[in-house]
């Protein structure tokens, strides 16, 4: 069955450039028909908005680079080869791929991109026998925790005091939510609980009898080009005393900001961490230069596709002159029919849908923050409980959306129509554990 589904969707699901193109047709025809505003006025906010996620771009593309980049320096990769040795069936490979990511999305989500994607060709060069799609499909799953984790931008955000916590509330929250209160609570404690137990057993069992090999092609590393002239020029490039000075000075400014403003494992410096540690790691600055060109070209999905994300998030957001907005509407959808019970439930479903055409955690929740947290305060729904319920259903849709697996997809060599048909099973199966936690333990 599961491999029906698999060769299904393989064959009719789009590519992510597609998808995208889709999506923006579907967000332009939808604002037209929820705010009344002219075609010309939606098409000029969509032109406006296509540089919206430029800072997002670029720390995505440095993440990933400085991120492969250490990954294939000698040290790193004999850790990975020696933990990848002690795997010997496709089955366990599956299930410590899935488990491993899980945890460094938890702590991380961008590290869990960067560590399932390498350790995935890790282990099919390893493990003979293992299906490669499902090997990525499984690494990508992971992904499904990170809203409920150290990262999760909902959470974080509400629990710092900046001056937006009554915009993004609308005027609910005006101190800021303690992670006790959403990340360290039984209602988010039991759904990453239930996802660490279940989803590397599921993964595990879906591996089929007949896999799907991988051309050896796409997993050999390429060696770093470097210059056999014996000059001064050249003796410079490969200087192991300047890698490792610049490396040195990047870990020294890091202690002491951990130190003075506190350890923050955001998206900044996670990237400074990957790219002073690989400096230190390759040592000579030419060699660490020509890991990173090459790792650049895995990255073509987030140059493509990103404008075009920013362009839909535009006029998903554009509003009339009665503050309506095509991304309001879809908000507004649930929490019409929404009772106490059911609140939290509903709050996830309508961040699933929303999550489609807004696959980022904080642009959604300024979108239905402020039109859910109130209208969950009206039924006595605690808004930290609404904002979890937020987080989740965003986490949830990004295994039918490929705006986050285009990173991890450039640097395995493969579309999301070969891994696609795995990852409904584990969005199945989080589904049924968030819904049950929300409306039995919210």
């Amino acid at each position: 069955m599961i491999r029906w589904l698999v060769v299904l969707l393989q064959n009719y699901f789009p590519s992510p450039f597609i998808f995208a193109i889709l999506l923006t047709a579907i967000a332009i025809v939808g604002a037209v028909v929820t705010t009344g505003l002219g075609v010309a006025s939606i098409l000029g906010k969509w032109g406006e908005s296509l540089f919206l996620l430029l800072k997002f771009s670029m720390q995505m593309l440095l993440l990933l680079a400085t991120g492969i980049a250490l990954a294939q320096s000698n040290g790193v990769k004999q850790f990975f080869n020696t933990l990848a040795s002690r795997v010997k069936t496709p089955k366990m490979a599956v299930w410590t791929i899935t488990f491993i990511s899980l945890i460094c999305c938890w702590l991380s989500w961008g590290f869990g991109l960067v560590v399932g994607a390498v350790l995935s060709k890790v282990l099919a060069r390893q493990v003979k026998g293992v299906d490669y799609p499902l090997l990525v499909a499984s690494a990508y799953s992971g992904f499904l925790i990170w809203h409920g984790g150290l990262s999760g931008s909902i959470p974080l955000k509400i629990a710092t005091n900046d001056g937006d916590l009554g915009k993004l509330s609308g005027g609910v929250i005006t101190t800021p939510i303690p992670l006790s209160h959403t990340l360290f609570t039984p209602l988010n404690l039991s759904m990453v609980g239930l996802l660490l137990a279940g989803l590397p057993l599921i993964n595990m069992l879906l591996h089929p009898k007949n896999p799907t090999t991988i051309d050896s092609s796409v997993l050999k590393e390429d060696p770093s080009p470097t210059s056999s002239l014996d000059c001064f020029a050249n003796r410079l490039d490969n200087s192991q005393i300047l890698g490792s000075f610049l490396g040195f000075l990047g870990i020294i400014y890091l202690a002491i900001t951990f130190i003075y403003k506190g350890f923050t494992l955001n998206l900044n410096t996670l990237i400074l961490i990957f790219l002073f540690l690989g400096l230190l790691a390759h040592r000579s600055p030419q060699k660490y230069f020509k890991t990173m060109e090459q790792d650049l070209k895995s990255t073509t999905g987030i140059v493509l596709l990103f404008p075009l994300y920013a362009g839909i998030i535009g006029v998903m957001g554009l509003k009339n002159a009665d503050g309506i907005s095509f991304a309001t509407t879809l908000a507004n959808l649930f929490s019409h029919i929404a009772s106490k019970d059911n609140f939290a439930l509903l709050s996830y479903l309508s961040a699933g849908v929303l999550n489609i055409f807004i696959p980022s955690g904080g642009g959604q929740f300024a979108v239905q923050g402020p039109v859910l947290i109130p209208s969950g305060v009206a039924l006595g729904v605690n808004p930290a409980v609404t904002s979890m319920a937020i987080a989740w259903g965003d986490a949830w849709t990004n295994m039918i959306q490929p705006f986050f697996a285009l990173p991890l997809l450039g640097i395995v060599g493969l579309d999301a129509r070969s891994i696609i048909g795995y990852l409904l099973v584990g969005f199945a199966y989080a589904g049924a554990v968030s819904m049950g936690c929300l409306y039995f333990l919210a």
